[in-house]
Formats: C-alpha cells, sequence, structure tokens
C-alpha cells in the first residue's frame, strides 16, 4: 500500500513544486490512516488544507481507495 501512496504523491508534486512546496508521505498505519506533511511553501500556506483535502487526498484515493483518512501532521 505504501508504495502506492508514494506513486499517487508523486503525481502531484510537479503541481506543488511549481509553487515552492512539496508533500512527505510520514507513515501508514494498519488501519489505513495515511500522514503526511506539508513542506516548502506548502508548510505555512493558508491555503494548505484545501490542497491536502482537494488534491493530494484525491490523488491518494483514486490509487489506493482502501485508505481510510489522510491526516496532515
Amino acid at each position: 500500500m505504501k508504495e502506492k501512496i508514494e506513486e499517487a504523491l508523486e503525481s502531484i508534486r510537479p503541481s506543488l513544486m511549481a509553487d515552492g512546496g512539496n508533500v512527505e508521505l510520514i507513515d501508514v498505519t494498519e488501519d489505513g490512516t495515511v500522514k503526511v506533511r506539508m513542506t516548502g511553501a506548502c508548510g505555512s500556506c493558508p491555503m494548505s488544507q484545501m490542497t491536502l483535502s482537494q488534491g493530494i487526498e484525491t490523488a491518494i484515493r483514486s490509487k489506493v481507495p482502501e485508505v481510510k483518512e489522510i491526516i496532515s501532521v
């Protein structure tokens, strides 16, 4: 599952990097919770929650539908 999540993150990274940001996979728990960290400009951006929910979460769920929750740490 972790490899598929990394693939999903790779698909969205170019968009994040274009704005000076990135996302880092921190952990994937047994119950399907994915923990990510927004870095660079994304770490302090007021729109990062929208990026997480509409961009990152959508990309991950399209490749790994068994994921239960995606949270930013």
